[in-house]
Parts: C-alpha cells; sequence; structure tokens
C-alpha cells in the first residue's frame, strides 16, 4: 500500500487550461501549470543518461508546442505521462514526483529545510529519488 502523501485521489488535467491539479489521499493539492510540469520531465532525453546531460539541462527557451498539453495519460498506479504539442511523450512523472516538487508555498518551505540538512551526494536525485 502506498503512503498517502504520495497516493492521488483524484487527477484533473485540464488541456485547453494547461494546467494538472492532484489531489492526494492526505488531504493536500497540488497543482503544475504546463511550463513547470515540462520544466519536470524526467525522460532520457530531457534529463540525460549515461553521465551526459539532456536537452532540458541546456536551459532552452521553450516554444508554445512544447508547453502546450495535449494529453494525460495514466500509467499503472505509480504515473502520469503529459503528452505535449511536439510530440514529445516520454515522461513518466512518478507520483512522488510530483509530490516532492509540489510548487506551493508549504511544500517549498519544506523541501529547502530537508534539501538543507540533507547530504548531497551521488545517491541523491534531483528528483528526490534514491539510487
Amino acid at each position: 500500500m502506498q503512503e498517502p502523501r504520495i497516493t492521488p485521489v483524484r487527477i484533473d488535467a485540464k488541456r485547453a487550461e494547461g494546467t494538472v491539479t492532484i489531489e492526494w489521499a492526505d488531504g493536500h493539492a497540488t497543482s503544475y501549470d504546463a511550463p513547470r510540469l515540462r520544466w519536470l520531465c524526467p525522460c532520457a532525453y530531457c534529463r540525460g543518461e549515461a553521465g551526459m546531460p539532456g536537452w532540458l539541462d541546456t536551459n532552452p527557451t521553450l516554444t508554445g508546442d512544447q508547453v502546450r498539453l495535449v494529453d494525460v495519460a495514466l500509467v499503472g498506479t505509480y504515473a502520469i505521462q503529459p503528452t505535449w504539442g511536439d510530440g514529445h511523450a516520454t515522461g513518466f512523472h512518478t507520483y512522488h514526483l510530483l509530490r516532492e516538487w509540489c510548487p506551493c508555498e508549504a511544500c517549498t518551505r519544506e523541501r529547502e529545510g530537508r534539501h538543507a540538512v540533507e547530504p548531497q551526494g551521488p545517491g541523491n536525485h534531483w528528483h528526490g529519488g534514491h539510487g
């Protein structure tokens, strides 16, 4: 059983508005606008692999199509998969990732406090996972 903090009870994707809102089992709600969600893309193309930087690591200027939310699909019971106006659809945004990077003020404060005391080493990835 997943912990309530990363268990969604409702996911509302409003493509016309370019937003995704997630209500979590612990009562919290997270809202992402399309640009922020695109910047979180964890796929190998965007984030790199085998020690090489990804496309988003080059800090590109995103076009309108690159931040136009076309669709959002569920991936099993652990992630969502956005499809973007430029055709990109390989990023599985895990619920852990989406909750970890919740942009609300309370979560931002908590994250900043937590990262100030966590050791930063090769086992701590940007997406909040450990490997």
